[in-house]
Order: structure tokens, then C-alpha cells, then sequence
């Protein structure tokens, strides 16, 4: 009987663990769409204050009920996780979508999961299989595939796409930092104190020290960009980071970031909906990345606690 339940119960955890990771697909691969159109009437650094400050607005009224949970022991983890996995990269990413396209950043991003299995079996002594690591070199030939078959090929503006590629390294050890260090910490409690240091600071900033005020009532269009970071912020950002870090608890490091490697079909989906091509060799380069994904996560039930703390 009891291994029943065993056997019943991981059957939910892995059931549950996918369906997070596919909302989470679509809610990021979105993400990059939502920046660009934010951009039309914001410069960057007024699109990551406003990321931050709005997502800061939506978890508040969570902060009131959970202050106490928080102990000193964890505090210095959190202001680290709201730092390195959502304050700069929310500045990074807004910079690098004015010299690529929403398309290669999705791309790009997909190099999250590398990162992370490098430094979980590094610096925190993770224990992968061969076939987990043949995984995600498979995954992310995915992405490259999907890449090429774009117009412009593999050829990015390195300046910008740089910015990715440090924020997806940030994005890693964010995701180490939260099994490792705040696994018996809720995750609506860590996404609200996350943003509670950076979004406050992000609000002054954009309140008495810019002129948000100012294209927001001359610009035309302002209040439609706005709408879009709003998007990104309560849903982007608020909604799906709380899923992220469940999801990071119920299962390990590597199968969480491999969310990235979706993103591509979904950045596919919305050119699609815009009236761009769509060529059939997508779906061949598609399935290659979601055979990736699986064989990376292969067992991942087994492997969730492969953490040694000596």
C-alpha cells in the first residue's frame, strides 16, 4: 500500500511539474513579443523600471501575510534571487531587443539551461546523468536549427545579443540559488520580497527622477506600450515566477530552465499570428528541441533531491 501511494504521488508531482512548464512556455515565449511592442514608446531602462515596479504593485498585498516567514538566515538568498533573477536581467533584455529580434532572443535565452547544469554540477555538487546532459545539447541544436531557417540566418547583432547571454547565465544561478539555498521557502514568499527590493527602487526611480509622466501624456501610443509592460509585469513576471519557483522546488534545476527551450515555437505562434511565414521545416526543428526537453528531464523525479550538502 505504501508504495502505492509513492508511485501514485510522484505520478502527480511529474504530471504537475509539465503542466507548469507548458504554461510557462507560453507565458514567456510571449515575454519577448510584449517587450518589443513596450519599446515603441519607452527606451529600455524605463521598460525594465517599469517591468520591475509594476510586478512590485501586483505581489505587495501578498507581502503583509508572509513578512514573518521570511527569517535572517534567508534574507540575503532572496535580495540575491530579486537581484540576478529578475532585477538586471529585466534591463538586460530591454536593451538587447533593440539590436535583435524577438525571435533571437527567445533563441538565445535557450541557453539557460546549460548554464544551469554547469553550475549545479559545479558549484553545487548536482549529480546528472549522461543522457540528461545529451538532452540538452539536443535541445539547444533545436534552437540553433530553428534559428537558421530565419532570413537572417545566425547572424545577430553580437553587441546586443551579448546582453542575453549574461542575463541566461544570471537566469542559472538564480534557479541554483532557489533549490539550494530556499527550498523550504514558499514560492509566493520569495517572488514577493524578490520584488519588493528591486521594484520599490525601480518606482522612485521612475517617479521623481525621469520623465515617464511625459511620454506618457505626448506621446502617442505611450498608453498602449504600457499596457503591453503592464502584460509582461503582472503575467510575465509576478504570475509566472511564482509557477517557476514551485516548480524549481517540485522537481530540479535543469528541468525548470528548460522551459527556455519552448520559447522558439512560441515566438513561431505569434509571427504566425502576425501575417509572417511559416515553412514547414519549423515543425521538424520543433520536435527535435521537445525530444530534447523530454530526454533531458528523463527521470527527473528521481533526480529533484540529487543536491549534496557535504
Amino acid at each position: 500500500m505504501r508504495i502505492y501511494f509513492l508511485m501514485k504521488n510522484s505520478l502527480r508531482t511529474n504530471f504537475l511539474a509539465w503542466i507548469i512548464l507548458l504554461v510557462l512556455v507560453f507565458i514567456w515565449g510571449s515575454s519577448f513579443i510584449l517587450m518589443k511592442k513596450g519599446l515603441v514608446c519607452f527606451p529600455p531602462i524605463y521598460l525594465g523600471a517599469l517591468r520591475l515596479g509594476i510586478t512590485f504593485i501586483f505581489l505587495l498585498p501578498f507581502a503583509f501575510t508572509r513578512i514573518t516567514k521570511i527569517s535572517r538566515k534567508n534574507l540575503l538568498s532572496i535580495i540575491l534571487v530579486g537581484t540576478v533573477g529578475n532585477g538586471i536581467p529585466a534591463f538586460l533584455f530591454a536593451y538587447a531587443q533593440e539590436g535583435v529580434t524577438s525571435t533571437i532572443a527567445g533563441i538565445l535565452n535557450s541557453l539557460t539551461p546549460l548554464f544551469a547544469l554547469l553550475m549545479a554540477v559545479i558549484f553545487f555538487k548536482f549529480k546528472a546523468k549522461w543522457y540528461n546532459i545529451i538532452g540538452i545539447i539536443i535541445g539547444f541544436a533545436g534552437t540553433v536549427g530553428l534559428l537558421m531557417v530565419e532570413k537572417h540566418g545566425l547572424a545577430f547583432n553580437f553587441k546586443y545579443g551579448i546582453f542575453i547571454i549574461v542575463a541566461t547565465i544570471m537566469y542559472a544561478l538564480n534557479a541554483n540559488l532557489i533549490k539550494y539555498f530556499l527550498q523550504d521557502v514558499d514560492s509566493i514568499t520569495i517572488a514577493v520580497f524578490a520584488f519588493l527590493f528591486m521594484g520599490l527602487p525601480s518606482l522612485v526611480y521612475l517617479i521623481f527622477f525621469s520623465d515617464f509622466f511625459n511620454i506618457l501624456s505626448t506621446v502617442p501610443g505611450a498608453y498602449y506600450s504600457l499596457m503591453y509592460i503592464a502584460i509582461l509585469g503582472v503575467v510575465g513576471s509576478g504570475f509566472a515566477l511564482i509557477l517557476y519557483y514551485k516548480l524549481i522546488k517540485i522537481t530540479n534545476v535543469i528541468f525548470a530552465a528548460s522551459v527556455t527551450y519552448l520559447m522558439p515555437a512560441v515566438a513561431v505562434f505569434w509571427g504566425v499570428s502576425d501575417n509572417e511565414p511559416f515553412e514547414a521545416v519549423y515543425i521538424v526543428w520543433i520536435l527535435i528541441i521537445l525530444t530534447g526537453v523530454i530526454l533531458t528531464n528523463t527521470n527527473f523525479n528521481k533526480l529533484k533531491n540529487n543536491y549534496r550538502k557535504d
